[in-house]
């Protein structure tokens, strides 16, 4: 990022990550506050770790465990199927996870991004000091109907801010995007 930053005469820039880039906008952040102006969060991973994900990745046993439901995908199913039968998981969450498993190509990008990104952990007292000392302005944008990325979840940073801009959307997690171009982007630029 240094290089990046050099070669190209950046001093100062905004952050912004949807899902999984708000682990990148949280490690940018803690690697170079004094550059940041603004961050934008876009029903951001890396706030709260959701419990499916530590069990899917810590343990090496589990990790094995969900790389073989990659290569076979019947045993991920059946798996999904059990566990929304016994309401282990929300209904909404399982047609989530379906929509993002439905293929090699995409269980693949699952399993090494979440196997990977394992080790991007943050402390939310650390992010906000790192907020509020500098003044970073940030803004949050989830879905109502979000359930992977919470409101309630978002708390853990969200409660330790002195300001912050909070738009929960009409939308679920898949729809955040579409659904704030017009809050990020100024309406004459886009």
């Amino acid at each position: 990022m240094e290089i990046f930053f050099k070669t190209n005469n950046i001093e100062r820039f905004s952050l912004c990550g949807f899902s999984l880039g708000g682990k990148f906008v949280l490690a940018t952040l803690e690697a170079f506050p004094k550059k940041v102006d603004e961050i934008f969060l876009l029903a951001p991973d890396g706030i709260k770790t959701n419990f499916w994900y530590s069990l899917a990745t810590y343990p090496h046993a589990f990790r094995n465990l969900f790389k073989s439901m990659i290569e076979r995908p019947n045993r991920f199913h059946a798996l999904t199927r059990f566990a929304g039968k016994v309401g282990w998981i929300d209904k909404g969450i399982l047609r989530f996870v379906e929509s993002q498993m439905d293929t090699q190509e995409k269980r693949q990008r699952v399993y090494s991004s979440w196997v990977v990104f394992r080790h991007f952990k943050f402390d939310m007292t650390t992010v906000a000091g790192i907020i509020n000392d500098h003044p970073i302005r940030l803004s949050m944008i989830i879905g109502k109907y979000d359930k992977i990325i919470t409101a309630e979840n978002m708390s853990l940073l969200l409660d330790k801010l002195k300001n912050f801009n909070l738009e929960i959307l009409e939308t679920g997690h898949n729809g955040v995007i579409a659904s704030s171009v017009n809050l990020i982007v100024p309406s004459n630029q886009n």
